[in-house]
């Protein structure tokens, strides 16, 4: 058997054999780091064999973890990068300057270690997790971006001692696990804090910050509120970038930074990442401002990233968006809205343990919606969201799979109209592989 075969036939093993969280939901949580921490001993502790940066937040740590992978690559450093859910391929998850981790490095791990995984049984995170950190250790990186999961205190990365940790921001977002309230999302995001390391905030309100400042005190840990370093001033989209204006409190000057991550929302980002380098300068990494700029305008590039407001076509304009939240539903909305466009059309389709009926309400009545879901158990089925949608004002068909939303709206679209696909990872990779064989 070759090794592609190999290695598909590997990932379909894992997803057989390991709970998977973004397939099943609730079976696949574990809310302990027992196993990671048994898996990461068994392996020989890798996780403390590489120097990185922790990213927790609801929305916009992929952007950020990518954008700082992108900054430590171009300044020379062997840069890791460990992120979730994947949208195409596992290996996205798992990269080192930008480049998947190698198929036989995944069917190498996934074979040494069989009786391992058999005898402590972990879940689908817990294995990527272990598989990420010995990877990194193994081609000693000089350092990993490490992207939280879900919450913090109890997720599987939690078992790094970074040089910064980060915070982007707190909004409600999986609530059946981390809580109600902010401030008890706060708390759990607030778990990555580590005794004596810098904290960065990207994003706070009086009720989280409470909970960020009682924290640090209690570990020691110096605390960083971008505000405090950068106020947005504006943003314009010119051709494929993203052209932001700030204003620099420190050095009481306006600057501007562009980055091919488009989108309004991607200004905190921006502010979140550049204060993180300042906070990195601090403790004694080297890094040159000019680098840190043309870094930021090649992140997808270096990254490799996908789905954050990705427009894949001008004319008729094409959206792709992996946002699936409240607060990042909203962005997405408002970005797509203020765009120069005649008719907008949405597929939609989101997991079944999310609260629809707020997010519903974000999108305006008078735009065109198509219903769709993911093949996985976890999907909520497109009858069901339509119906959901019906009663929230929203107008359109439903069809039982991503291929068959877009070959039934695509055709209808004119010169001048826009179609943003959005609510979830897990039909992205659908909408990409069809426009890719679908090329006019």
């Amino acid at each position: 058997m070759n090794t592609d075969a190999l290695y598909e036939e590997t990932i379909q093993k894992m997803y057989t054999m390991l709970p998977m969280f973004t397939r099943v939901g609730a079976a696949a949580y574990k809310p302990d780091l027992s196993n990671t921490l048994a898996l990461c001993e068994a392996l020989g502790n890798p996780q403390n064999k590489f120097k990185s940066i922790h990213i927790a937040g609801t929305n916009g740590k992929g952007s950020c973890s990518h954008m700082l992978a992108s900054v430590f690559q171009l300044h020379g450093l062997k840069t890791g990068l460990y992120t979730s859910p994947h949208i195409s391929d596992f290996r996205e998850r798992i990269r080192i300057d930008g480049n998947m981790i190698d198929k036989q490095a995944v069917i190498d791990f996934m074979q040494t270690h069989a009786d391992l995984l058999t005898h402590l049984k972990p879940s689908f995170f817990e294995v990527c997790v272990a598989m990420a950190f010995l990877f990194f250790a193994e081609q000693e990186v000089d350092i990993a971006i490490v992207e939280v999961g879900m919450g913090g205190l109890l997720d599987s990365t939690n078992v790094i001692t970074p040089e910064v940790s980060v915070i982007t921001n707190i909004s409600k977002d999986h609530t059946q696990w981390l809580g109600e309230t902010l401030s008890d999302i706060a708390t759990q995001k607030a778990g990555i804090i580590k005794k004596g390391v810098p904290v960065v905030i990207g994003e706070s309100n009086a009720e989280t910050e409470k909970v960020f400042f009682s924290k640090s005190v209690m570990m020691q840990s110096p605390i960083f509120y971008a505000s405090q370093y950068f106020a947005v001033a504006g943003a314009n989209q010119i051709a494929h970038l993203n052209q932001i204006r700030f204003f620099d409190l420190s050095a009481k000057a306006f600057k501007q930074v562009s980055t091919d991550l488009l989108g309004a929302y991607q200004a905190a980002n921006v502010s979140t990442v550049l204060t993180t380098l300042r906070v990195m300068t601090q403790i004694g990494w080297r890094l040159n401002e000019s680098l840190i700029e043309e870094a930021l305008t090649k992140v997808k590039t270096r990254s490799g990233m996908r789905g954050r407001f990705d427009i894949i076509q001008t004319d008729p304009l094409v959206v792709l968006d992996v946002s699936h939240n409240q607060a990042g539903i909203q962005w997405c909305i408002k970005q797509f809205a203020g765009m120069d466009i005649q008719n907008r059309y949405v597929i939609l389709s989101f997991v079944a343990d999310k609260d629809l009926d707020d997010i519903l309400k974000l999108f305006p009545q008078n735009w065109d919606y198509i219903f769709t879901q993911a093949d996985i158990p976890r999907a909520l089925p497109h009858q069901e969201l339509m119906s959901k949608a019906h009663q929230n004002g929203l107008q359109g068909k439903s069809y039982s799979d991503m291929e068959s939303a877009l070959s039934a709206i695509y055709p209808q679209l004119k010169n001048g109209d826009a179609l943003l696909v959005t609510g979830s990872f897990l039909t992205l990779d659908n909408a990409y592989r069809w426009f890719e064989l679908n090329k006019s």
